[in-house]
């Protein structure tokens, strides 16, 4: 038998301690990341993904806070999802965001505008 979570049971989930939502985010040049081969290396700045902040959910959503992940990207990258981790380095992808193509001919910055996950 399959359950169904009310609006009040998705809440919970995207406000509980658990590790959802994901506490780090990534960029990809895949438009469906299933791991970490496919984020940037090297730049100066050198890439690393950015931590979450993450507001209060609200009717099944929950979304990112004021403060937004901006990602020094290195040459030659083109930025095509936004991944969602466990963690800063290696741990489970949870889940990304298919973003518009944004390729980099020189080293620079991409900033994540906004973002929702929704139950």
């Amino acid at each position: 038998m399959a359950g169904v979570l009310t609006t009040a049971g998705k809440d919970i989930v995207l406000n509980s301690d658990a590790a959802w939502p994901p506490a780090y985010a990534s960029v990809h040049n895949v438009d469906a990341p299933t791991d970490n081969t496919t984020e940037p290396s090297g730049g100066s700045p050198a890439y690393a993904r950015k931590a979450l902040t993450w507001g209060t959910s609200s009717g099944n959503s929950k979304a990112l806070a004021a403060t937004l992940p901006v990602f020094d990207i290195p040459a030659a990258f083109t930025v095509k999802s936004v991944g969602l981790w466990s963690a800063l380095t290696n741990g489970t992808l949870y889940g990304y965001w298919d973003v518009t193509d944004e390729a980099f001919a020189g080293q620079g910055t991409y900033t994540v505008s906004s973002g929702t996950v929704t139950l």
